[in-house]
């Protein structure tokens, strides 16, 4: 037992160190750094080396207590500044997938829902402009060019239709709205017991992007911290761009990733939750496919899925 809570205790204070004490770190250390410089003297190497070395002239630092008293102030404020970051990222996380309730997030919704119109009736005219000689359409290498152009400008908008004021609360809305359409099943209602049943691996899989996405949050919460810090020391500013520049990024990517993973989960589980719930026999087949269990999930035992999760009458 000794030498797995040896093994726990190591990986717990190396996650500590890494998520708490590391990021927290470096943005006190460049708070000091903000402090100590100023606008002024933004790029004074000489009055940052004064300080250091009044700062180690003073008596009180020469006590193993006193500096010891210091290390662990300095961690603590390190683990309380990333703990406020990962609180502000989750704030930022929900603000990323919000509804468009209010006013202005009803204007944002309304902007890219213009944005995403203009772009498909741009697709749909090009798209126009293929003939179709013996009921095959064909078009030519440029047209094609601007019709996989135009739908690649469209989707970075929305894949559908934007609902919400944000890429990121289309997304997750598109894949519920692909469920529905293929299945006739409401993704709020079956997800919860879908992953109930899901084998490890697929958990595992999805856990990661999720992960990955309240990450990409977490670093959108620490440009906000650098932009405050800009206020007293304007290089702190390019910190702020390049950290909100790379969470936008990689929280695109890891949601699109966990969406696809949701509908693939979907895909592949969903006859299997229908059939443990009693709406489908093992040996009972979809319309249209024959019986021995193969086959998707049919509108009919989708909608029956829904009533039964939503507990409605």
């Amino acid at each position: 037992m000794h030498p797995l809570l040896a093994t726990l205790g190591g990986k717990l204070a190396e996650r500590w160190l890494n998520l708490l004490v590391l990021p927290g770190a470096l943005f006190l250390a460049t708070t000091a750094v903000g402090a100590t410089l100023g606008h002024r003297h933004w790029r004074d190497a000489d009055r940052l080396r004064a300080t250091l070395d009044d700062l180690s002239t003073r008596p009180g630092l020469e006590r193993a207590g006193t500096a010891a008293l210091l290390v662990a102030l300095a961690l603590l404020a390190a683990t309380a500044a990333s703990l406020a970051a990962q609180f502000l990222g989750g704030a930022i996380e929900r603000y990323w997938l919000r509804f468009g309730r209010d006013p202005l997030s009803r204007a944002l919704t309304a902007r890219r829902v213009r944005r995403w119109q203009e772009l498909d009736t741009r697709f749909e005219e090009a798209h126009g402009g293929i003939s179709a000689p013996d009921g095959r359409p064909s078009a030519p290498p440029d047209l094609q060019a601007r019709m996989e152009s135009l739908a690649d400008a469209r989707d970075r908008v929305a894949l559908r239709r934007p609902a919400r004021p944000t890429w990121y609360g289309d997304r997750v809305q598109a894949t519920a709205e692909r469920v529905h359409t293929a299945y006739g099943v409401d993704l709020a209602a079956l997800w919860p017991r879908l992953w109930l049943i899901l084998p490890e691996p697929a958990v595992r899989q999805i856990q990661a992007t999720h992960d990955s996405f309240a990450a990409a949050a977490r670093l959108a919460a620490w440009a906000v911290g650098y932009a405050l810090l800009a206020c007293w020391w304007w290089p702190a500013a390019l910190v702020a761009v390049c950290c909100a520049a790379v969470a936008r990024s990689r929280a695109r990517a890891a949601l699109d990733a966990f969406a696809e993973l949701i509908e693939a989960a979907v895909d592949v589980h969903a006859r299997e939750l229908a059939e443990r719930v009693g709406l489908l026999g093992a040996d009972s087949a979809a319309p249209g496919h024959e019986a021995g269990g193969h086959g998707v999930l049919g509108h009919e035992v989708g909608d029956r899925m829904s009533e039964l999760f939503r507990k409605t009458e």
